[in-house]
């Protein structure tokens, strides 16, 4: 692809950086931004500065947050008693929208994966056993992908959670197996929250 510019050449390959985006879709996008008033294109730019530089993690659950604590672990609305336990940040959005949970969040980070050389020392798997030890937790929703690296992780984590005593729970299985949590419809996840199951009855109808 020749391009006029040195400047929009760079720009292009910034943008076709990103996941699903070719270098047809950035030049678009980079044509698009060249359109727009400079002080569009400014805010543009500083908001994914901004975003970079300032975002931060809430050392409760690590889910992206302005400040120390995310808006849903300082919240007195939510039940600190109830942790659902996701893979990555798409998978909080995912159960937000179903408008069906109101408990808290524990955010891994991934799953465990040999193939990919991810172990559970790469996950925030003991942070998790941390807040067992210091918050009254009555419940752990396991909400992973119902795949062999999510099933895999789900059996590790409540190996770890059996001194507490904690009930743990999976989501039932509404959800298609080998299929993402994020790309799963609203309803079907909302009742696989609804109509989830302890873990151990879970194993049994594997």
């Amino acid at each position: 692809m020749n391009f006029p510019s040195r400047l929009i050449e760079n720009a292009v390959n910034e943008f076709s950086r990103l996941p699903g985006v070719g270098k047809k879709t950035a030049l678009r996008l980079v044509l698009h931004l060249l359109r727009q008033p400079q002080e569009q294109s400014h805010q543009f730019g500083e908001a994914i500065t901004r975003m970079r530089n300032e975002i931060r993690f809430c050392r409760q659950c690590h889910n992206v947050a302005d400040a120390e604590l995310c808006n849903i672990c300082s919240s007195h609305k939510r039940d600190q008693s109830l942790i659902c336990v996701v893979e990555n940040l798409r998978d909080v959005m995912a159960v937000e929208n179903t408008n069906h949970y109101n408990g808290v969040y524990h955010v891994l980070g991934g799953i465990i994966s040999p193939m990919d050389g991810i172990g559970p020392d790469d996950l925030e798997i003991d942070s998790l056993v941390e807040r067992m030890k210091t918050q009254e937790v009555q419940e752990v929703i396991m909400a992973l992908s119902p795949t062999m690296e999510g099933d895999t992780t789900i059996f590790y984590i409540s190996r770890k959670l059996i001194p507490f005593n904690t009930k743990v729970t999976a989501i039932s299985r509404g959800i298609s197996v080998g299929g993402e949590l994020e790309y799963t419809d609203e309803l079907t996840l909302a009742r696989a929250l609804v109509n989830r199951m302890p873990y151990e009855s879970f194993l049994v109808n594997r």
